[in-house]
């Protein structure tokens, strides 16, 4: 029984995997963009931190990624198009999205 619980466990993960991989793979080739107000000097008022670009990759590519997968170093400040590293487990990827004036 614990041998047929613990492949029913390795199963489940691998599947999950599978689907971040193909979820990463989707967003690859998407087009997310976010609209928000900037400056004449294209500096955004609000910073984009995760939880907009969840939200965005959620609503624009039909990708859900868990909380804490986004990897960005600092939060965006600008107008421009962005690289998004991705890490989900040992699972890494990157995206683009680009920042567009409201």
């Amino acid at each position: 029984e614990a041998n047929t619980r613990r492949a029913k466990i390795v199963g489940e993960r691998q599947v999950a995997q599978k689907l971040i991989e193909q979820n990463l793979a989707t967003l690859a080739e998407a087009r997310v963009v976010i609209k928000t107000k900037s400056n004449e000097k294209d500096h955004l008022y609000d910073a984009i931190n995760e939880p907009e670009i969840l939200s965005a990759i959620k609503e624009q590519a039909n990708v859900d990624l868990p909380e804490g997968s986004i990897r960005l170093d600092k939060a965006i400040k600008e107008l421009g198009t962005f690289d998004v590293p991705v890490s989900v487990g040992e699972i890494f990827g990157k995206f683009s999205i680009t920042v567009e004036a409201e």
